[in-house]
């Protein structure tokens, strides 16, 4: 696994350029968000995503999220109502998981029974910037133990995933709270999880 250790609010492009090549190549990434340090690759990478079910331990029904750059990113991907887009133009960039109708281009590994996705915008310029640089969203599930349990120290990151993952990039700015997920696909707002973003909105 290349290592790298990037500045929190001006990443350094070389870097991120770097994570951009291992992805556009089939590749697997841990980055920094604003919640934890996540595991991903390119959305359209199939095997990647089949190799991340297989290095979390998890069954095929787990749902992972994806990340996109902003608000006119999230609607290639999903299908966005006006309160929804007034409720997500409020609080993103931010902790915050939305689960929302899918749209076709999402691969249908991602959507769940009800054909929904969970999608983020993390306020974190390191992810952001990967994002834009792609061209087009990121898989993201949180580091954790084959257990389950988060992993936020990034050497230990390292050290448990080096044979699994091609780069990391290690940063600050982390909360280590996971993100408030909201369901936004319905006619009322429900939370699912309150993590680290403000719900209060929704109650």
């Amino acid at each position: 696994m290349e290592f790298f250790e990037l500045h929190p609010d001006n990443p350094q492009i070389r870097f991120i350029n770097k994570a951009v090549d291992v992805l556009k190549a089939g590749g697997i990434i841990i980055f920094p968000t604003d919640t934890y340090y996540g595991l991903g690759c390119d959305i359209f990478n199939k095997e990647g995503i089949e190799q991340i079910f297989q290095i979390k331990n998890e069954v095929d029904n787990k749902l992972f999220s994806f990340i996109c750059s902003d608000l006119k990113d999230i609607s290639q991907y999903a299908k966005v109502s006006d309160y929804a887009y007034r409720t997500m133009k409020h609080l993103l960039p931010g902790p915050y998981t939305f689960i929302l109708p899918a749209a076709k281009l999402v691969p249908k590994k991602l959507w769940s029974k009800r054909k929904t996705v969970g999608i983020r915008v993390p306020d974190h310029a390191v992810t952001i910037q990967i994002v834009k640089e792609l061209g087009h969203p990121i898989v993201s599930t949180s580091t954790t133990t084959r257990k389950g349990e988060p992993v936020i120290d990034p050497f230990e990151i390292k050290n448990i995933f080096n044979s699994q993952v091609d780069l990391m990039l290690a940063s600050n700015n982390i909360s280590f709270k996971p993100s408030s997920v909201i369901d936004l696909s319905g006619d009322e707002p429900e939370i699912i999880r309150e993590g680290a973003g403000d719900v209060s909105m929704f109650k």
